[in-house]
């Protein structure tokens, strides 16, 4: 197939998806006699990127595969769009997000052991409900408690391809500037918006785990990628 017109169906394709195609799924566009190789296809995704690097939206690729999302700049704007007001997400889920995130697999108890205080019901269930952790597995220890992971949905609303994309807690600003810009996030703090666009950033989670870090002096700073199985 002609370049100019393999990156017009791939561009087409991934516009008019609605969600992120993988380069398995953008195969299957294709007749198998005609079908790209997967390394023809990724380089013609990456072309595309470049093509709107400097427009309101991006090609970006997470997880579940490429999606065009509203670029960052951007977003304040379009996000006047909705009328509705974002949800609210109190700071003791953001706690609990990011602990999941950056200690996955952990159980319920060992995330109160590290906050000093116990997970409501509440928000384990919000969390769930958005699809951002799930349970993957029990700890074999009696009463064999749940084990929290996230899930590819939280990459996929988090613009992550993986988990070691998280960013790294060495690299995070000061605490002091973290703790001044992390105080209007009270309860409720910030959310999600209507547009699926998370308004809880990595950048947020990180920031708060960062907190929870000089809280515990914790030296390890990361999940581990290879405990977490995506299905």
């Amino acid at each position: 197939m002609d370049a100019v017109l393999l990156k017009k169906v791939l561009e087409g394709a991934i516009f008019a998806a609605g969600q992120p195609l993988s380069i398995e799924q953008l195969g299957l566009l294709f007749e198998e006699s005609e079908r790209p190789d997967n390394s023809v296809m990724r380089a013609v995704l990456e072309e595309l990127k470049t093509d709107y690097a400097e427009r309101g939206v991006e090609l970006r690729e997470v997880a579940s595969g490429f999606r065009f999302q509203v670029h960052l700049d951007t977003g304040p704007w379009v996000s006047r769009l909705w009328d509705e007001k974002p949800s609210r997400y109190s700071r003791a889920l953001l706690e609990t997000l990011a602990l999941i995130a950056y200690r996955q697999p952990i159980t319920r108890s060992e995330i109160e052991e590290i906050r000093g205080v116990s997970v409501s019901s509440h928000i384990i269930k919000t969390l769930i409900e958005r699809e951002w952790i799930r349970v993957a597995g029990h700890r074999d220890v009696p009463g064999r408690p749940a084990l929290f992971a996230t899930t590819r949905d939280f990459l996929n609303s988090f613009n992550l391809k993986n988990l070691a994309e998280l960013p790294s807690l060495s690299e995070i600003r000061d605490l002091e500037s973290i703790n001044a810009e992390l105080e209007f996030l009270g309860d409720p703090s910030q959310g999600m918006s209507e547009n699926g666009e998370a308004e809880i950033d990595v950048d947020t989670l990180a920031d708060v785990m960062a907190e929870l870090e000089e809280d515990i002096k914790r030296e390890d700073s990361g999940p581990d990628p290879e405990a977490v199985v995506y299905e």
